[in-house]
């Protein structure tokens, strides 16, 4: 078995007195769509922030894409942080720079490259997610929500990662708006064989994209696997979260197209 892309073991989140996480552990191995869900508080963007290395844990050890995010130097750091892309939930796209300079802000962060090399790979990055060349041109308050997703997934593939974050990818977007950009996250999985980490409270997302789902509750993942695993499970939390009204609903339109 290939070694996990993503290895968490003995994790313990604290703010103050408030643990967040208590001895959690965690595998992503490669190609996965993994999905985080759990409650309110129960630390999901935390324990995003923790692979990103935008926290730092009180203790236990995050490996991601095999080195210890927190034992590394900054430099060995930012190599790492160059083979990850990150979608934001609200895009985070820079207001004064187009679509297309968005795009390019990774490439040109490498410096060394060509301006008209990097003009036609952010091109192609924004032609990989459905916009045309005159949208590179538009600022970020003239793209409408959708488009703003697009652009920043773009701009997470400018660098042509291996591994892919996304913070609720179709947070604020209607249903049909919802089930395309779905339906394109999907196949650049296929196409440039990402492994993803997601947080999602939404159901429909969860079940038409998750190979695996981790479910954060009591402080620790409480469990982890196929849809159809998770969803079995007696506790009370899985039972609640994906059996009501809502979670049936979604299972119903996931059993439908399969």
């Amino acid at each position: 078995m290939a070694a996990p892309i993503i290895q968490i073991q003995g994790l313990w989140t604290k703010f103050g007195p408030v643990v967040v996480h208590e001895d959690l552990n965690l595998e992503v191995q490669p190609g996965d769509i993994v999905s985080l869900v759990g409650g309110s508080g129960s630390g999901k963007t935390t324990l995003l922030r923790q692979m990103l290395g935008l926290e730092h844990p009180a203790r236990g050890c995050v490996r991601v894409l095999g080195e210890d995010i927190n034992g590394c130097g900054s430099v060995r750091r930012q190599q790492l942080r160059n083979r990850w892309g990150m979608l934001f939930q609200h895009g985070a796209l820079f207001s004064a720079l187009t679509a297309l300079d968005n795009v390019a802000q990774p490439m040109r962060e490498l410096r060394g490259l060509p301006e008209d090399l990097i003009r036609d790979a952010a091109l192609l990055k924004l032609a990989m997610v459905g916009l045309t060349p005159k949208d590179a041109l538009k600022m970020p308050a003239d793209l409408s929500g959708g488009m703003v997703k697009r652009v920043a997934l773009a701009r997470a593939l400018a660098l042509e990662p291996e591994l892919l974050f996304l913070d609720e990818p179709t947070a604020g977007l209607d249903p049909d708006l919802s089930e395309s950009f779905v339906s394109l996250i999907r196949g650049l999985h296929q196409q440039m064989r990402l492994t993803v980490v997601m947080v999602t409270h939404d159901l429909d997302t969860l079940f038409a994209l998750s190979s695996k789902i981790a479910v954060l509750a009591e402080k620790r993942v409480i469990a982890m696997g196929t849809p159809e695993e998770v969803i079995a499970l007696p506790h009370p939390f899985i039972q609640q979260f994906f059996l009501g009204e809502r979670g049936q609903r979604a299972l119903e339109v996931l059993r439908e197209k399969h």
